[in-house]
């Protein structure tokens, strides 16, 4: 599946779901709800999730130079994310966000051509790395003026991420790329606020760049020695409920 198609698909469902739930706040409320809400100095909430994320690769030299493998392909695979919102007001523009959540699912795969399989090999080969990661964004969101019950906002945050199924240290995954734990990045954002009468909904769609390379380069294995970096990326579609 490709990238691009997953952007598409992200974006169309972060709007199909604001004009949905704009018209479902507009049906049922005529007036503003929870005008004072804006003027909290913080608020909680809980972050709902749904992910696709995939490793992009930078090739080795050794790609160019040996060719028993002609393609490797990263692919994205679907999770799903459980977290806490914690936010605080700095002015009527802006404010701060901790987002400490657990994406679980979220398995990273390649998928290999190979020129000359061995007997009983598959031409096409695919290699999947299970992932359970914990991150912990810091986020700043840039909010629009409020409109009735209606509200969209940017966010620009930096993070750190820890994967609790990285095999970096297994020595038993021999056909395997290994991966190291720790990452860091940055992400950006849209989303809009809808109050509810008791509580407001925000969908959000949000990119995720990781920076530090996870890749754990063995030149004696044949599906990592192709690559040289490996950083992560995700597309997260997720549903804030937040006070």
């Amino acid at each position: 599946m490709g990238v691009s198609y997953l952007i598409y698909k992200q974006v169309a469902l972060l709007l199909t779901t604001c004009i949905l739930l704009s018209g479902m706040a507009h049906a049922q409320f005529k007036e503003p709800n929870r005008p004072d809400h804006d003027a909290l100095p913080y608020y909680f909430g809980i972050h709902l999730a749904y992910n696709n994320t995939y490793l992009h690769p930078s090739k080795s030299y050794k790609f160019l130079q040996d060719d028993s493998i002609l393609t490797a392909e990263p692919g994205a695979s679907g999770g799903v994310a459980l977290g806490f919102l914690a936010t605080f007001r700095y002015d009527n523009r802006f404010e701060f966000r901790l987002n400490p959540n657990l994406v679980i699912g979220g398995a990273k795969y390649f998928t290999y051509t190979l020129k000359n399989p061995l007997p009983g090999e598959a031409l096409t080969q695919k290699k999947t790395l299970p992932s359970s990661i914990f991150t912990f964004p810091v986020q700043v969101k840039f909010n629009s003026d409020r409109i009735d019950n209606f509200r969209v906002y940017l966010l620009l945050d930096g993070y750190v991420s820890t994967d609790l199924m990285a095999n970096a240290g297994n020595r038993n995954a021999e056909d395997l790329i290994k991966l190291k734990k720790n990452d860091y990045g940055v992400e950006t954002g849209i989303g809009c606020n809808l109050y509810m009468k008791f509580v407001t909904l925000s969908p959000e769609l949000k990119f995720t760049y990781g920076m530090a390379n996870l890749h754990a380069r063995d030149a004696n294995l044949k599906y990592s020695s192709v690559f040289d970096k490996l950083q992560s990326r995700m597309i997260t579609f997720s549903l804030n409920i937040e006070q």
